[in-house]
């Protein structure tokens, strides 16, 4: 078990700001976060989307705010945990917590931050019944080894950005690491992605490297425990097979509350109730910022979020030291130019 002074569950740019406020009180942090990737809902939804109410950078897309954020971090050395949704978080009887993934890590800390923002983002299932024994096996929501491809006859369900990009990525994978078989599924031929991927599709269409088969998903058939095919209904109401081996399910991802919920924490209306001095929740210990919390005169906005996670790094490392600190500036202060790396007179 990994024992560390915080966690900070959640690695959109609030979360990421809250490992930077930490390492300037001197407390070391580890970033949970279910996405495959630090930004959160800024990189996921507004990735190539430009911002403009940052302090101080007159635009940026999602994805430049969270490489700039993840630049800022870096002098603390921040350890992540991707792809992992927090399942439980313990209080322990001699301090501190212990915070448990679905992905089996086990961290220790003395105080947890929460910046999930509305919720755990995770991949939209796709409900059939008996398809969830496939999940995992047959039936992939992330592609994390691209071997599994191989030979396989590739079916891609979904009609936005994300299922278009992956049906390309398996056409035009190297030839050793290719499908046997690509096949796009949708309930109409109707996709909604940027235009140059549309442009793309269509070529790949047009020259056999890609399959589009319509209709809605109905039945999964079975053969020797196996998944073997996904029955459709065509939108003229008639039934058609479609053979695979491998489903890749890319209908986008939504936010979840998940688990916060069992951990003895004030709610309201699903949203985490905290003292606006701290940031503190109701359980000594466990601080909140961003869009997971409420209280009077709150808005929804990344730069919110930011002097959130300040006053709360604040009341986390006055609560652990047991007393009030001073406030110094990263302008002058020796001790911060020491955590941030800066050679002295810088």
């Amino acid at each position: 078990m990994d024992k560390t002074d915080a966690v900070v569950i959640g690695a959109g740019p609030v979360g990421l700001f809250q490992v930077f406020q930490l390492g300037l009180q001197g407390l070391r942090a580890h970033v949970v976060d279910a996405l495959p990737f630090a930004g959160g809902q800024c990189a996921e939804l507004y990735g190539d989307k430009p911002i403009y109410d940052i302090p101080g950078i007159a635009v940026c897309t999602g994805q430049e705010l969270t490489e700039r954020l993840l630049g800022q971090i870096r002098p603390f050395s921040p350890t992540f945990h991707l792809g992992q949704q927090v399942e439980s978080v313990q209080a322990q009887s001699g301090g501190g917590f212990r915070i448990g993934t679905r992905g089996g890590t086990q961290l220790q800390a003395r105080a947890v931050f929460l910046a999930t923002g509305v919720g755990a983002f995770v991949p939209r299932a796709l409900k059939l019944a008996g398809l969830q024994a496939h999940e995992g096996g047959q039936v992939r929501y992330r592609l994390d080894d691209p071997t599994a491809l191989v030979g396989q006859r590739v079916v891609v369900h979904g009609g936005d950005e994300p299922a278009v990009a992956q049906a390309i990525a398996c056409a035009t994978a190297p030839e050793a690491q290719r499908p046997a078989r690509t096949t796009l599924q949708h309930r109409r031929d109707v996709f909604d992605a940027p235009p140059a991927l549309l442009a793309q599709l269509q070529a790949l269409r047009a020259a056999g490297r890609i399959g589009v088969a319509i209709g809605v998903p109905a039945a999964i058939a079975e053969e020797d425990g196996r998944l073997a095919a996904l029955t459709l209904t065509t939108p003229e109401g008639t039934a058609l097979s479609l053979p695979l081996d491998l489903l890749l399910v890319r209908l986008g991802l939504v936010p979840r509350l998940g688990p916060i919920a069992d951990w003895g924490l004030q709610l309201e209306r699903k949203q985490l109730v905290v003292d606006t001095a701290t940031f503190a929740t109701s359980v000594p210990g466990i601080h909140a910022v961003g869009d997971a919390i409420t209280y009077p005169g709150k808005r929804k906005l990344i730069l919110s979020g930011f002097h959130e996670a300040t006053l709360a790094a604040f009341g986390a490392a006055e609560w652990l030291a047991g007393h009030k600190l001073p406030l110094e500036y990263t302008t002058s202060s020796e001790r911060l130019h020491g955590l941030l790396g800066l050679a002295p007179g810088r």
